[in-house]
């Protein structure tokens, strides 16, 4: 596998290229909108609106976790999880960072 060279890139385009890969799959996107529906939530919750078996909803929540995008808080024996506010708020940034850029272009180079 080639080398990334993460050092060549800001620490923002870093992140944000965690934060996508992270979401780059259905499910996750499916896990993302239905935990924005509810405040909190465990797997087995997630499991029963999901058409996925629970280990696999536990692999997605995983990487979700890992790349800060959802929160989970232990209590007794199940993982309550939570979208952290904080993160999807530096993605709408970018996000929204793409379009004002996009927006100001004077002369693309390219058209359609």
């Amino acid at each position: 596998m080639g080398v990334t060279k993460k050092e060549h890139f800001t620490t923002e385009q870093n992140e944000m290229a965690v934060l996508l890969k992270a979401m780059a799959h259905p499910a996750r996107i499916a896990i993302i909108e239905y935990l924005l529906t509810t405040n909190t939530c465990i797997c087995n919750d997630i499991v029963d609106v999901l058409p996925l078996a629970q280990p696999t909803v536990s692999q997605h929540l995983r990487e979700l976790k890992n790349a800060g995008i959802i929160q989970g808080n232990i209590d007794g024996k199940a993982i309550n999880y939570c979208i952290n506010k904080e993160t999807i708020q530096k993605f709408d940034s970018f996000i929204e960072h793409i379009f004002y850029k996009m927006n100001t272009l004077e002369n693309p180079s390219c058209k359609k």
